[in-house]
């Protein structure tokens, strides 16, 4: 992607709006402490050997009682204990995961980031005005199973792929681009952060960023690059690849945005009518101290 594309003006706009809104997105350095520590370096396709350059975790701390006393991320943290991680093996749906998932949409819809998302998505047409088909269209869009695997049963969704994460084949890492999820699974010692993705030392990243590119390993498998929000909640993300999605019908979608200051591609695939995968991808901050 060329460094000098242009940001999408109308998505920037809604996007900043969404921002604006994320009342609930924590604090850098307050609600949560991120350790950046070096430069992860290059790892070869296919392999899952990578340099670490970070000795500790990237989660110096979080506020665990704040994170869990606001009411949809603690729908969200119920949610991430649902899946099968590998693909190709059938997702089980018990009806109180059915219920965790519906009580997760109507959290995040009464927020004011959903409300302005929903606003936005009727006036372009692409979604129903009425609040409980809006709800059916969300549920479709993350949590309608799927194949991801050719020949597999239903194994997958796009909210399992986005911010729990999954194997393929036992191979390879897909998804997990959730920080919540990321610092869980860090706790567990289920993922070991290997340093942050740069390209050069105008882009290295602070402690106060709120989007990362990262390189870590989960239970011994390596994702070379993996970007991540920070701190942001997950109506937020939600609410911004919602959009992406259905304002376009492509297979892949990218679109590059000025959020807050920074310089995003954000990426989504589909898969049907339901989200394949999404991921942001910083391009640049502009808010070094330099």
């Amino acid at each position: 992607m060329a460094r000098g594309q242009q940001a999408d003006q109308e998505l920037t706009e809604v996007l900043n709006q969404l921002w604006q809104l994320d009342t609930n997105r924590l604090r850098p350095g307050t609600d949560y402490i991120i350790s950046l520590q070096g430069r992860a370096g290059y790892v070869a396709q296919g392999s899952n050997y990578a340099r670490d350059k970070a000795s500790a975790p990237l989660f110096a701390y979080v506020n665990e009682d704040k994170v869990k006393s606001i009411e949809t991320f603690a729908h969200f943290i119920n949610l991430l204990d649902n899946y099968e991680m590998s693909t190709g093996v059938s997702e089980t749906v018990t009806s109180e995961e059915l219920q965790e998932n519906r009580l997760f949409i109507n959290s995040i819809v009464e927020t004011d980031v959903m409300k302005c998302a929903h606003k936005y998505l009727v006036r372009k047409g692409q979604s129903p005005s009425d609040p409980s088909q809006f709800k059916r269209q969300l549920y479709d869009i993350w949590f309608r199973l799927y194949h991801r695997e050719r020949g597999g049963g239903e194994d997958s969704c796009g909210f399992e792929h986005v911010f729990v994460g999954e194997t393929k084949f036992g191979q390879e890492i897909m998804g997990l681009h959730n920080w919540v999820q990321f610092y869980l699974q860090e706790k567990h010692g289920h993922v070991d952060y290997k340093g942050y993705k740069a390209r050069d030392n105008k882009d290295t990243p602070d402690e106060d960023d709120h989007v990362l590119n990262l390189q870590f390993s989960w239970k011994g498998l390596v994702k070379p690059v993996g970007g991540s929000f920070i701190g942001v909640s997950p109506e937020f993300e939600v609410a911004l690849f919602t959009i992406i999605f259905l304002m376009s019908s492509s297979k892949m979608t990218s679109v590059v945005v000025k959020v807050d200051e920074y310089m995003l591609e954000l990426v989504v695939y589909r898969h049907g009518r339901s989200i394949g995968t999404s991921y942001p991808k910083l391009l640049s901050s502009n808010n070094r101290d330099l």
